[in-house]
């Protein structure tokens, strides 16, 4: 069992791209994920990365072993799936990402009661409003909020989540009302951005269909309730999910802005790659999260 461990701690470092984080995804500390590797490395008697204090890469028979290892490490999951399936107990871990305010607010609450339910399997979360690749990252599912763009990954819609731009009393007291949506070029837009981020435009419902409008602001984030504390302090419009900011609007700490004209809704659902399908406790995991965030998201008018 140590070899497969570290072949396993070999592939997370890979697809990771650091021992540390590694390390961390397998619960192990950094020490310990750098002998798993160095054990690898002494039964092959080759290196297998480059370490440089900045940087972490495969050597070229690295990439080669990583390549063979991905694929012994799947064989040995779709085992263990298949025997997971004959006894019909969901057993090992099952790799979760989400963004920000969908993982704290509905994600998050969801682990628990799952494996209470299914005290055989271990589930590690990881929650970040940038963009993740799926296939790379080695994750199981992923929760997504916006328009699913890669055919390669099976979509599974939860529910619809409106979205609404919102600002402070105190901000539309000092710049004014938006009364149309060419009236936001004159406000300070706050924006979810990131490295290969989309959002420089927001896409509104009109009475003539969908429209794209081009906004900008001083200051933009890559953590969605970033933007809602900014919009609370009064210091900018922010297009947020309805459901994230329904309190506030109800305690008039936010304002709706251009109710008429709202943006387009958000799908909020599962992704999962293809391959994944034939083990049990992804099935059972992405039925029991459709069955309980139905209509989570969904705060109607």
């Amino acid at each position: 069992m140590p070899y497969l461990e570290s072949l396993r701690v070999f592939v997370r470092v890979i697809e990771l791209g650091s021992i540390t984080a590694g390390g961390r995804d397998l619960r192990m500390s950094p020490a310990v994920a750098s002998n798993r590797i160095r054990d690898l490395e002494t039964r092959f008697g080759v290196r297998l990365l480059n370490r440089t204090t900045r940087k972490l890469t495969p050597t070229e028979i690295g990439r080669a072993f990583y390549d063979s290892a991905r694929r012994v490490i799947e064989t040995l999951d779709q085992a263990e799936a298949v025997v997971s399936g004959f006894s019909g107990t969901p057993r090992g871990v099952i790799r979760l990402t989400a963004p920000l305010g969908v993982g704290r607010r509905l994600v998050g609450p969801l682990v628990p009661r799952f494996c209470e339910q299914n005290p055989e399997v271990e589930i590690r979360l990881r929650l970040s409003d940038r963009s993740v690749n799926i296939v790379e990252d080695g994750i199981d599912i992923a929760f997504f909020l916006g328009e699913p763009q890669d055919s390669a990954l099976l979509w599974r819609k939860i529910s619809d989540c409106p979205r609404r731009l919102v600002a402070a009393p105190e901000y539309l007291a000092r710049h004014g009302v938006p009364g149309s949506p060419d009236d936001l070029a004159g406000h300070n837009c706050l924006l979810l951005r990131y490295p290969r981020s989309p959002e420089y435009y927001w896409m509104l419902s009109t009475a003539d269909g969908p429209r794209k409008m081009l906004v900008s602001g001083r200051f933009d984030a890559d953590d969605g309730d970033v933007l809602t504390g900014w919009a609370l302090d009064g210091h900018g419009i922010a297009n947020r999910p309805a459901y994230e900011v329904a309190s506030h609007l109800a305690q008039g700490r936010l304002v709706e802005v251009l109710p008429e004209t709202p943006p387009l809704p958000a799908q909020f659902g599962i992704l999962t790659p293809h391959r994944q399908l034939q083990d049990p406790k992804l099935r059972i995991f992405a039925d029991f999260a459709l069955r309980e965030l139905k209509g989570a998201t969904d705060t109607g008018r």
